[in-house]
């Protein structure tokens, strides 16, 4: 099936405040290279940078523009979380055994070492700043964040974290919502349409061919797998499919193994000073502990950036603002009556079990999909093992393609509907917490 045409950017808080908006041709005529990438998002883009950086020809297609999708429309935080990750240890430890745990803790951390040291390399401004809350919405998930705070002391990371009680959110917050919190100084947030954009232009000095508004039509098999557009054609010995919750090439081996969601954010017109002050006086990103979540944080021009739930039904939500304003005015009551400037979504990737999936429609067609909306650190941790696996270091990504996955058959549609059934069920788990 032809991917969509190519559209143009969302109206959003990040697409206005753009650094440098990106302007890489369109493929046109016949190319050749080592690599070749469906996908200009934050996977297909730091894949491609990880093989330039060994030496190899890389090209990347993208069906709009870079970073068109969730990577340029998300909430801005790289955490500790993994989704999936008590999945993971049950599966992986076939693979790893009594290693799996281990292997699951440095995942958490490898993003965001991955993404500080490549702003320092290439001079990326993307407002990045440290600092982060996961908060309790109720009483009972301070158990959850007990255990977290427990696990980073025991493995060295005390100097990080901070168990927080009640009583210390006004320092933090200026909110009475919360029964407690863990502060992690390693955490961060981000502008991760800037860091798209600069992490693109770092792959393109070392010689990546980006390759923008051009969607593929098909794959053509073979020792040598051709990607073919409306205009053109790029030949590679591996290819690999980044696309994510947009993509749909390959549907009689990749349908039914992902689903999109959509989820909502909005920005406020800029605060005063002292109302940004107020709110959030350490300029922390914050996310509490349900299953279906609020999550905020200050941008750099002091807006408020708000975004919760989710939609499930694979369509956009119409009026984000009326659906997330009661929740602005919960968190914080100043806040009343606050003008919103912005509303946007992105359809984020979700995975039934929420392990990332990685692995290979043919012995040199690779993909990598589905984080389940923690995808700025989980996605750079992915293009290096998806970089690795690639250059021939096969045991990461193994371990990952080893894992089992739900593929639903029929419709989208039916998927989605059972992801709605899942949230249901994980929403009246959250009424037992």
């Amino acid at each position: 099936m032809p991917q969509p045409r190519p559209e143009p950017r969302v109206k959003a808080y990040y697409t206005d405040s753009i650094n440098q908006e990106s302007s890489y041709p369109e493929l046109i005529g016949d190319h050749s290279v080592d690599i070749a990438i469906v996908g200009g998002g934050f996977t297909g883009i730091n894949t491609a940078l990880e093989l330039a950086e060994r030496g190899y020809r890389v090209g990347v297609v993208e069906a709009s523009k870079i970073a068109w999708g969730a990577s340029g429309r998300n909430g801005g935080q790289v955490t500790g979380s993994l989704s999936g990750d008590e999945a993971m240890r049950r599966q992986m430890r076939h693979s790893l055994g009594n290693e799996v745990d281990d292997f699951i803790w440095q995942l958490r951390w490898r993003g965001h070492d991955i993404i500080r040291q490549r702003v320092e390399k290439y001079g990326i401004q993307c407002d990045l700043k440290q600092g982060h809350l996961h908060a309790a919405y109720k009483p009972g998930h301070m158990r959850e964040l007990e255990a977290s705070f427990a696990e980073a002391e025991r493995r060295g990371m005390g100097d990080q974290v901070t168990l927080l009680s009640r009583a210390d959110i006004p320092d933090y917050l200026e909110t009475d919502i919360y029964h407690g919190a863990l502060y992690n100084r390693k955490n961060m947030h981000l502008h991760p349409l800037n860091l798209c954009l600069g992490e693109a232009a770092a792959a393109a000095s070392l010689g990546v061919q980006i390759f923008e508004q051009s969607p593929v039509l098909r794959i053509r098999h073979g020792a040598k797998p051709v990607i073919q557009t409306a205009k053109g054609q790029l030949t590679a010995n591996t290819v690999m499919l980044a696309g994510n919750a947009y993509h749909r090439l390959e549907r009689a081996k990749m349908s039914g193994k992902i689903f999109p969601a959509a989820g909502g954010i909005v920005a406020t017109a800029p605060l005063p000073d002292d109302v940004a002050e107020a709110i959030n006086p350490k300029d922390l990103a914050v996310y509490d502990c349900r299953f279906v979540l609020d999550y905020y944080r200050l941008t750099a021009d002091k807006r408020l950036l708000f975004g919760g739930g989710a939609n499930y039904s694979g369509k956009p939500s119409r009026d984000i603002a009326a659906e997330l304003r009661p929740a602005i005015e919960r968190t914080f009551p100043r806040l009343r009556g606050v003008a919103i400037d912005y509303q946007w979504s992105g359809m984020m990737g979700i995975v039934m079990n929420r392990i990332p999936q990685l692995g290979r429609i043919s012995d040199n067609v690779y993909y990598a999909q589905g984080y389940s909306g923690h995808g700025i650190a989980t996605t750079h941790i992915v293009s290096e093992i998806m970089a690795n696996a690639i250059d021939g270091q096969l045991r990461e990504f193994d371990v990952f393609a080893a894992c089992k996955h739900v593929r639903i058959p029929g419709s989208e549609w039916v998927g989605n509907q059972l992801l709605v059934l899942g949230m249901w069920y994980y929403q009246m788990l959250e009424k037992l917490r």
